[in-house]
């Protein structure tokens, strides 16, 4: 008779997500992240695996809860162009009025992990590539409204909308002048003509 499990798998995943997620993948310990998902290690081998297998599964678990965020965001406001206003500005006003200083859970793991583990450079990289869709998605419609001029190439602007968006949550861990920040996201959304 196979044995059901004790604990909430899905709250095991997000304590483990949440852990993985300040510290990073090297830094977590299986102790602290066996104590944070109140399991013991029997408990976490036989529901998910090893370290890297849980990390991944946290990864997978954030990416798609990520994804659909930024597009409710972006389908939540009416102008595109305020939808991403929106959407760069509260990254922004996360980092410097939140209390905690995490960043982006796939890109922590771009920069960690990415350069050196296929799996993560592969997950991280179709993380990308669907929220440049959702940005293009975003785009089209603002160029189908007349919002946006129709000359406006939307792939290479969510292309490029996408790596700033990269770049600025990288440039907010350092936590820079609130202004240089605040510059910044204005300059960016000048691609939105």
């Amino acid at each position: 008779m196979v044995r059901q499990r004790e604990f909430d798998e899905d709250a095991a995943l997000d304590a483990a997500m949440r852990l993985f997620w300040e510290k990073g993948y090297e830094a977590a310990s299986l102790t602290e992240l066996t104590a944070r998902m109140g399991i013991q290690r029997p408990s976490m081998y036989a529901a998910f695996g090893s370290k890297k297998e849980l990390f991944e599964a946290a990864l997978r678990s954030y990416t798609q809860a990520h994804a659909a965020r930024i597009r409710a965001k972006l389908q939540s406001r009416t102008s595109v162009k305020d939808a991403f206003r929106a959407l760069f500005e509260g990254i922004v006003a996360d980092e410097y009025e939140g209390s905690l200083n995490r960043g982006c859970f796939s890109i922590n793991t771009m920069v960690e992990l990415a350069p050196h583990d296929e799996k993560f450079e592969i997950l991280t990289r179709e993380h990308q590539l669907y929220l440049s869709v959702i940005f293009q998605e975003t785009i089209e419609r603002g160029i189908r409204t007349g919002e946006l001029d129709a000359a406006l190439e939307a792939r290479g602007t969510a292309q490029a909308l996408l790596v700033s968006l990269i770049g600025l949550t990288v440039m907010l861990k350092s936590r820079p002048d609130r202004q240089f920040a605040d510059n910044t996201v204005k300059t960016v959304l000048t691609l939105l003509r």
